[in-house]
This record gives C-alpha cells, sequence and structure tokens, in this order.
C-alpha cells in the first residue's frame, strides 16, 4: 500500500485530491469489511461480543484491500484502457470478450456525459430545491439514462452491421516501445517487496 500510494503520489504525478476522490469509495468497503471482524454473533458472554483477536484480522484485512484498492487505482491512472483492451487479443484473451469490454467502456463515458449534462439542466430549472423536486430530478435522469443508452446501442448496432461487422472490432493499435529501463525497474521492486514479505513474516511470526 505505501508503495503504491508513494507510485501514485510521485512518478504518475497523480494529484492528491484527485486521488483521494478516486480512492474514498474503496476505501469505505475496505473499512465496513473490516469493521464486520471486530465482533461475533452469539456465543457464552452474549449476542453481539468483540471477536477473538478481532483487531488483528481487521487491521490485516483492512491493508491487504487497501494495497489491493492502490494498486488497481495506480494501474488506472497510468495505463489507457483504449490502449490496452485491443492489445488483450494477443495476450489470448477471446476478441468477442475484449470487444464487449472495449464498448462498455467506451459507452461508459458517453452515458456519463449524457447523465451530467441532463443534471445540469435539472438544476437550471429549479429541479433541486427541494427533496420532493430532487427526487422527482433523480428518477427522470435514470429514465432518460436508461432511454439514451438503449437509443445509443440500437444506433451503435446498425452502425455496425451497416460496416459489415462480422463478430471482430477492428482498431488501429500503435506500436508500443518496450523500455527495458522501465521493466527492470518494476522486476526489481516487485522482488525488493516479496523479498521484503517474507522477513517481516519471519520477523513478526
Amino acid at each position: 500500500a505505501a508503495t503504491a500510494l508513494v507510485l501514485l503520489l510521485g512518478p504518475a504525478g497523480v494529484p492528491p485530491r484527485k486521488l483521494w476522490r478516486a480512492y474514498r469509495v474503496p476505501l469505505g468497503f475496505c473499512v465496513t469489511g473490516a469493521l464486520t471482524l471486530l465482533v461475533q454473533l452469539g456465543g457464552p458472554d452474549g449476542f453481539v461480543t468483540l471477536a477473538e483477536s478481532g483487531p488483528a484480522r481487521a487491521g490485516g484485512l483492512l491493508l491487504r484491500t487497501s494495497a489491493a484498492s492502490l494498486g488497481v487505482l495506480l494501474f488506472a491512472f497510468t495505463t489507457p484502457m483504449s490502449d490496452l483492451l485491443p492489445r488483450l487479443v494477443k495476450a489470448g484473451i477471446p476478441a468477442p470478450v475484449v470487444d464487449v469490454a472495449l464498448v462498455t467502456y467506451r459507452m461508459s463515458f458517453l452515458l456519463l456525459d449524457a447523465m451530467t449534462r441532463i443534471r445540469q439542466a435539472q438544476a437550471a430549472r429549479l429541479g433541486h430545491t427541494t427533496r420532493a423536486a430532487t427526487w422527482r430530478s433523480l428518477a427522470g435522469l435514470g429514465a432518460t439514462s436508461f432511454v439514451r443508452a438503449f437509443d445509443r446501442a440500437s444506433r451503435l448496432h446498425g452502425g455496425l452491421a451497416g460496416r459489415g461487422y462480422d463478430g471482430t472490432l477492428r482498431v488501429l493499435v500503435p506500436e508500443a516501445r518496450v523500455s527495458r529501463r522501465f521493466v527492470g525497474a518494476g522486476v526489481a521492486l516487485l522482488a525488493a517487496l516479496t523479498a521484503l514479505t517474507f522477513v517481516m513474516e519471519r520477523l513478526l511470526g
């Protein structure tokens, strides 16, 4: 977790505020999952009691899930999905699976942009002045987004059919040069973390 955090704020150049906005939701799930290990249901001492070795287990789970979440964010902040997904076919992933992931990825941003515009239009029409108006606006936002999603999917299907779609999306993938220095540094970092893990397990065990 500390290594991923240093890489995010250092070489990756991710602003702390943007990192916090992306990390606070996964962190909430991590904390919620860890809290459940602090208590146990049933037993001679009562219906709800503190679990034996609960804090240690909760702390371990929180650290592991936080490290995993930061690792995923490091990957997301530094690797463009539009460049990664087409290359997965060469790695052995079936082409239809990659096509579905690529279309879903692109459609998600289109729908998010549409939802932002709808929400701005609702706010300009005083759709968030009261709680009742907010709920009506939220219902309208969901219904409109649902209809637009199907409309975009239908137009996408029609466009692909008109271009002779045969089950594979053919896109131009630019050539990527492999940096031996970067790969070497990455392998060395992973080896150092692995060695440090074994050393700490022996010391703490």
